[in-house]
Order: structure tokens, then sequence, then C-alpha cells
């Protein structure tokens, strides 16, 4: 079966990650998924951002000097959601400001915007209904147990919203991913959330979840997942190993493992310019990922890309 294609943060290697740029791009490129991270506002609204900061991928420093936490992190958690649509999203940037992908879209004679859940929802609703075809959507909770720190519960909000707009079974178009082990099964068991759950497996080191993401990779932790969810999004370097001695390439087994539990595999993230160790283009990684290791589905900023090559391969 063709794996299916995830459009990351929307078409981010083409527009700013996450404005409905981005989204209607991957749309037209044939996206068979449309990503959502979510985070909540100071009046708690759910708003699509990739981090819980505002500083990397908006002008909030500029609008907002005196806003920013000890840390020097401006959070969106600290602005209600009408400030935060009063700033301008930009491409991505590091720590000093740099552009973290340079050779990605750079004008600043365009404005986007952040905007909620909902409103991306109905967007996509509205192409669906425009243009005729279907695509699903692919939404993160971020940091549920950092956000109840803070004094909201994002994961009921979240669960509602998706039900407003319809998707509220197995079969609907719609995976719900989460870092927190813990959070899904709360989802699943507690909550009674019949969608299809993904389990994303990230570094130890990257404190995304109080969730030791090496004991998810064993065997045993894959067959306890699959009593939860659905399917696994594993970081794409973790699905091979390398030689050092001579570039040899060989599969880590985790997608088999998966696959003998019954789960999906949708690895992350697919980018033209950030290849993984071992790959020399982008090609390659996509015929070893889709043909070697049999993927279910990808995560990519370039889903134009992947539908072409998948158009070519098949």
């Amino acid at each position: 079966m063709r794996p299916v294609v995830i459009a990351h943060r929307g078409a981010s290697g083409h527009a700013p990650e996450h404005t409905l740029a981005a989204k209607a791009l991957a749309y037209t490129m044939r996206a068979d998924y449309l990503e959502q991270d979510i985070v909540a506002t100071a009046d708690d609204a759910l708003v699509v951002l990739h981090d819980i900061h505002l500083d990397r991928v908006t002008n909030v420093s500029d609008r907002f000097p005196d806003r920013s936490r000890r840390d020097g992190r401006y959070y969106a958690r600290d602005f209600t959601l009408a400030e935060i649509k009063t700033l301008r999203v930009c491409e991505r940037t590091d720590a000093q400001g740099r552009a973290v992908y340079p050779g990605r879209f750079n004008s600043s004679d365009e404005i986007f915007r952040v905007q909620t859940l909902a409103e991306e929802l109905e967007f996509i609703a509205r192409l669906i209904e425009t243009h005729g075809r279907p695509v699903g959507i692919y939404p993160e909770i971020k940091r549920p147990a950092w956000h109840r720190e803070q004094g909201v519960d994002i994961t009921p909000a979240v669960l509602g919203v998706l039900h407003e707009f319809g998707y509220r079974r197995h079969s609907d178009p719609v995976y719900l991913q989460c870092f927190d082990a813990s959070e899904l099964r709360r989802i699943r068991h507690e909550l009674g959330c019949p969608l299809k759950l993904v389990q994303l497996i990230g570094e130890n080191s990257w404190a995304e979840a109080p969730t030791d993401f090496n004991t998810l990779r064993s065997k045993r932790g894959l067959l306890t997942l699959a009593k939860t969810v659905d399917a696994i999004g594993p970081w794409v370097n973790r699905l091979y190993r390398l030689r050092s001695r001579d570039g040899y390439l060989s599969p880590s087994g985790l997608v088999e493992r998966a696959h003998d539990a019954g789960l999906a595999v949708h690895p992350y993230t697919f980018r033209v310019d950030d290849l993984p160790q071992g790959f020399a283009t982008f090609e390659s990684l996509l015929v070893y990922c889709t043909r070697q290791l049999s993927v279910d589905g990808l995560f990519t900023d370039f889903p134009d890309q992947v539908v072409k090559y998948l158009g070519k391969s098949s």
C-alpha cells in the first residue's frame, strides 16, 4: 500500500510553517494529511503553533518587547488570542535570529497570521468543499502536562473542537498525536476517544514529555503501546544504523518490531534541505524508507516532492 503523505506544518518547505498558505499549498500538492500543532493562549484559545513559544516564528519581541519570561522566551500562554492575532508569522529562526533554513521563503512583504484550531479546520473544510478532494488532519497536542501546570487542561478542549468539526469515529480521516504516553492512555482509556492515535517517539534528551522513549522503542514497549495507539511517529534517524567506517546502512529493527505489534509507522521529518546522515539525496532517503523499510507514512516539509516520488515509483 502507498504510504500516506503528511504535510509537516503544511508545505513548510515552501511557505512559513503552520500558516494557512502552507496548508493550502500542501492541499494543492495532494498531501493526504495536514498537520496541526496545538497550544493554548492566556484566554484558553487553541492556536496552531509548533511550539509553546512565539519568538522563533513571529515578531512578538518587536510588538511586545517586555513580555518575555526570565528565560528570555515568549510563551503563547502569556498572550491573549487578540494579542497573538496582531503578530506576523515568519520563517523559523534560531536563538540568534538567523533563518533555520536559509533557502526557504524569505519575503517580508506578505503578511501571515496565527490561526485558531477552529479557523484552520473551517479553512480545510472549505478547501474540500470547493475542490472536491478529501484530505485528512493530523493534530498534535503539545506538552499537555506543561499546559496543566500553566492552568489549562488542553486535551479535552482539543477533543471538543475535533468533535464539533465531525471528527468522532475511528474511521474518520484524522490521526491525533502526542509525545506524552500517559496522555495518550488518558485520551483512549479515560476520555474514551475513538480516534486513531499516534505515539510520537523522540529522544529523552529533548525533554518533550515525561516519557521514556527508549523503553517505547523496545519490543515490549511497542506491544504495550499497541493496547492504546494505532501508530508510532518515530524520528527518522532511529529507523536505521549507519556504519561509520564505510557508510553502510542497516535497519534498526524499529519498523519491523512496530509492524509485528500491529502498529503503523509514520516517521518524521523528511526535508530536502536537511538530510539525515547517510543519505546524499532526498530520493535515496525516500527509496530506503519506502522500499526497504516499508514505512506506512511520511511527515515531510515538501509534500510535492514526496507525492511526485511515490507517483513515479508506483
